[in-house]
């Protein structure tokens, strides 16, 4: 067994402490937002001019004016604003971002972070990523823990292009709740049904339990 990816969405909601200021990235982050209660006083921030993001709309409630960085339609949560790219990244650069979560292709076991290039492959751009992996105050990676041809996302050392060093603070796969630490990745809790030996055998450095 492993974490679905609404169970892991679900576990990184958990991460989070009433009244942050949260980014939620591209892709598996996306999901977090369905799974916070709505008493904690939490602020989604979308890096594309949006504080306040709400869960995804239900199906014919959707605004297409209404949309965060992956071009996906979302809410906006009462109170919530609107502004240029500018004032966000200046939200992000400037440090008030308590929390992103962001995806990952590649998390070393120094906290280096590579989420936006494969060489050979097609190149999305860097987007926000860079910023928000330097300025906001903890990173969270959100990401299945091999890839499609079983190779470890985890690794001694990022051989993909980095999006910034030493900036990633815990990571959630399916299959475990990982932290980057000094001495490398940490075990803090495994999927129901996982072993320590299955995370050992798909991660691409130590894990310590």
């Amino acid at each position: 067994m492993a974490w679905t990816k609404e169970q892991m969405a679900a576990r990184a909601a958990l991460e989070i402490a009433p009244g942050s200021i949260v980014n939620l990235g591209i892709g598996l982050p996306t999901l977090v937002a369905d799974y916070l209660p709505a008493d904690l006083g939490v602020w989604f921030h979308s890096e594309n001019g949006l504080l306040g993001m709400g869960p995804f709309p239900l199906e014919g409630e959707e605004d297409s004016q209404l949309i965060n960085a992956g071009k996906q339609t979302v809410t906006v949560v009462p109170g919530g604003s609107t502004f240029d790219s500018a004032l966000s990244f200046g939200m992000i650069r400037g440090g008030h971002v308590d929390l992103a979560i962001l995806g990952a292709m590649q998390v070393g076991e120094n906290g280096d972070l590579a989420n936006w290039a494969i060489p050979g492959g097609k190149v999305m751009g860097i987007g926000g990523a860079m910023d928000l992996a330097s300025g906001a105050r903890r990173i969270l990676v959100m990401t299945q823990h091999v890839t499609n041809k079983g190779e470890p996302k985890l690794v001694a050392s990022c051989h993909y292009p980095l999006t910034a060093p030493r900036c990633v603070h815990r990571v959630i796969s399916e299959l475990a709740v990982i932290d980057v630490t000094e001495g490398g990745f940490s075990l803090v809790e495994l999927a129901p049904g996982v072993s320590l030996d299955e995370v050992r055998s798909k991660t691409g450095a130590a894990v310590r339990a």
